[in-house]
């Protein structure tokens, strides 16, 4: 514990210092007060990556927790097929195949008659990112959702069938409360890795096309790495970190708020 808050003090104590001074090398610091976060929080570059990000989130989340919810319930609960499922899960990996020339997947698109080009149509650019997205986390709310249906003792179904309870009155009663935790994990972790995204997008399509893929991470780095507006940039990532703790806690809350164990 002492060595990860050492490894995470450090850094944000480094970022806070440039967040309030202008740096123009050589070591060399002027206080700028707020300055950096009034130009962050007026900047309309800033609101258009925070939409594009918070559009993105939404999207996944609708996408993914229900798909991996579904996959869990369809899930053996035991024997060998238990195995094969688990290491389908954990072993699945995205290629990118997405090349409207050359790609299997841009070909196949093309070839049935969509107008498929990730790197000029912003739609396209849109849906392969989200795409990718699924295919990559989906197992990790599958494998999450999996072990709260297996926490479940069978007292409950053995109930739930003796009282004649449809499939959908057992999912109901029964399944989806008792995955409230794990579901409340799944969602955290993927509302804040959703934020953090970058690798996807910039491989893929690198925050294009124009600026329709560029969310926060990506604005983020061209800031500081691209432009080296040091100071900005450290407004910018105290402001992004702000923005994910607070709708993880109003995440959290909205979860756990009828909970009384």
């Amino acid at each position: 514990l002492a060595l990860v808050a050492f490894n995470a003090i450090i850094p944000l104590m480094t970022v806070v210092n440039y967040s309030v001074q202008e740096t123009f090398g050589d070591n060399l610091f002027f206080w700028e007060g707020i300055k950096w976060f009034e130009d962050v929080m007026r900047s309309e570059r800033f609101h258009d990556a925070l939409g594009r990000q918070l559009l993105f989130t939404l999207l996944i989340l609708l996408i993914e927790v229900p798909l991996g919810v579904g996959i869990a319930l369809t899930m053996p609960r035991q024997g060998i097929g238990v195995t094969i499922c688990l290491v389908l899960m954990v072993g699945a990996m995205w290629n990118i195949f997405a090349l409207p020339d050359i790609g299997l997947l841009g070909k196949m698109l093309n070839g049935v008659g969509f107008d498929y080009n990730f790197t000029q149509n912003p739609f396209w650019a849109w849906v392969t990112v989200v795409a990718m997205d699924v295919w990559h986390w989906t197992s990790l709310v599958v494998l999450l959702c999996y072990a709260g249906l297996r926490s479940i003792p069978d007292a409950y179904y053995q109930a739930s069938k003796i009282d004649g309870a449809t499939s959908w009155q057992v999912f109901r009663y029964i399944q989806l409360p008792k995955m409230k935790r794990v579901l409340t994990i799944a969602l955290l972790l993927r509302l804040m890795d959703s934020f953090m995204i970058y690798t996807e997008p910039f491989v893929l399509t690198g925050g294009g096309p124009g600026n329709s893929t560029t969310f926060l991470s990506i604005d983020l780095v061209k800031v500081a790495l691209g432009q080296f507006d040091l100071g900005p940039a450290a407004a910018m990532s105290i402001i992004y970190f702000l923005v994910v703790l607070l709708l993880c806690w109003v995440l959290y809350t909205l979860m756990m708020r009828n909970e009384t164990n």
